[in-house]
């Protein structure tokens, strides 16, 4: 259906770029994938996510999720705590939407090597698909009209939005990111955890069995000097701000510290280049919501470029429509990210008090916590329609 449309490249081979690609080699369109990594420096990076119900239902359309499941490590439970007020409540199976509820996950959570080693080999064996990995997405402008879409997947310095000039704001937190892999002793898998401190959020992400992977803000400089200290120092410093009765018993892999922005590309297209993941969009990794929104991108593009339209009137239209349709997702996941952290980190009293009528609500009312929990697993956009049973 799709065999007369000029091919696809797509620079960038992460997590979002080679699920396009095998999305689009699925529906017959020919994809070049462009990575300067090679394939065992792509798989390498030593990283969890957390998957939502919206990047769920896409892995499940492309074929993926029940190879997956063997690596999953679902939470029935998140847990949100307020430590500058000592309030907390929980999300459980029961507050998720109605078309969600067999899951009986409220997410999962999935590591990069086990969802990079599987996407690669789709990748290897596509006769769609043509690899360059190892080598530079830098091309000439006139080399890339041979392409019906450019789209960039090349992450937040993308070196494709700055070979096109695309305009881009950023913002960058005094807040940095710790990321490390943790094992406890005796803490329930099915439990994950979102604590507010003043200092920043501090996630807590089932990996299986009693490992977790942390995801610990604070001042930038604190986290540096946290991802040089000993296992024994930095095991220490962890158990003085883990919510009650968790206690770290083995660092699994080397604590890794990167700063934190929120940044925005104000249009997603040009021509016939297309941003898509990070290379358009950054939010506080607050929520775990930074993967499921780029692989939202990849919903709405993979939806375009296979509709009936699509074939009829070409590949020219697409890059446009893509572009409206992401903003008020991306705007309004962006906002609410950076709301809650500038929210949880402050102690006016006013903002205190908000605190406190937010997590009351919470805890007292079932109908507010099933919009928030659809509103952070499926997208806001989903608030104003109907989800699949």
């Amino acid at each position: 259906m799709t065999g007369s449309l000029a091919p696809i490249r797509i620079n960038g081979a992460g997590p979002t770029g080679s699920l396009l690609a095998i999305g689009l080699a699925n529906f017959g369109y020919s994809v070049h994938l462009f990575d300067p990594l090679t394939a065992d420096q792509i798989c390498s990076r030593s990283r969890a996510y957390a998957l939502t119900h919206s990047s769920r239902r896409l892995l499940t359309r492309l074929g993926f999720w029940n190879e997956l499941v063997p690596f999953l490590s679902p939470f029935k439970t998140l847990r949100l705590e307020d430590r500058g007020i000592n309030r907390s409540v929980n999300f459980t199976e029961l507050d998720l939407h109605s078309s969600n509820q067999s899951t009986q996950s409220v997410g999962w959570i999935l590591d990069h090597r086990s969802l990079m080693k599987l996407l690669m080999s789709r990748l290897e064996i596509s006769p769609h698909i043509k690899l360059h990995l190892g080598e530079t997405t830098h091309q000439p402008s006139k080399s890339l009209d041979s392409f019906g879409l450019v789209i960039a997947a090349d992450g937040p310095r993308s070196p494709t939005r700055s070979q096109f000039g695309f305009p881009w704001w950023s913002h960058t937190y005094t807040q940095g990111c710790l990321t490390a892999k943790v094992r406890f002793c005796d803490l329930n898998s099915e439990y994950a955890f979102e604590c507010f401190r003043p200092e920043g959020p501090l996630a807590i992400l089932p990996l299986g069995n009693s490992d977790f992977q942390v995801v610990w803000s604070a001042p930038l400089h604190r986290c540096r000097q946290l991802a040089g200290l000993g296992t024994s120092a930095f095991l220490d410093q962890l158990s003085t701000i883990l919510p009650q009765g968790l206690e770290p018993d083995a660092l699994l892999d080397s604590p890794a510290a990167f700063p934190l922005e929120i940044s925005f590309a104000p249009k997603l297209n040009r021509k016939n280049v297309v941003l898509v993941g990070e290379s358009g969009h950054r939010c506080h990794p607050v929520g775990g919501q930074g993967l499921n929104l780029c692989w939202r991108d990849v919903d709405t593009l993979l939806q375009l470029m296979t509709s009936a339209s699509c074939v009829r009137r070409g590949l020219k239209t697409v890059p446009g429509v893509y572009s409206r349709r992401r903003y008020f997702d991306l705007l309004t996941v962006g906002l609410a990210t950076d709301l809650l952290v500038r929210l949880f980190s402050n102690r006016q009293s006013a903002l205190l008090f908000v605190r406190r009528f937010g997590l009351f609500m919470l805890k007292h009312s079932p109908l507010f916590r099933r919009v928030s929990l659809q509103a952070m697993s499926d997208g806001p956009s989903t608030l104003l329609q109907s989800l699949p049973e």
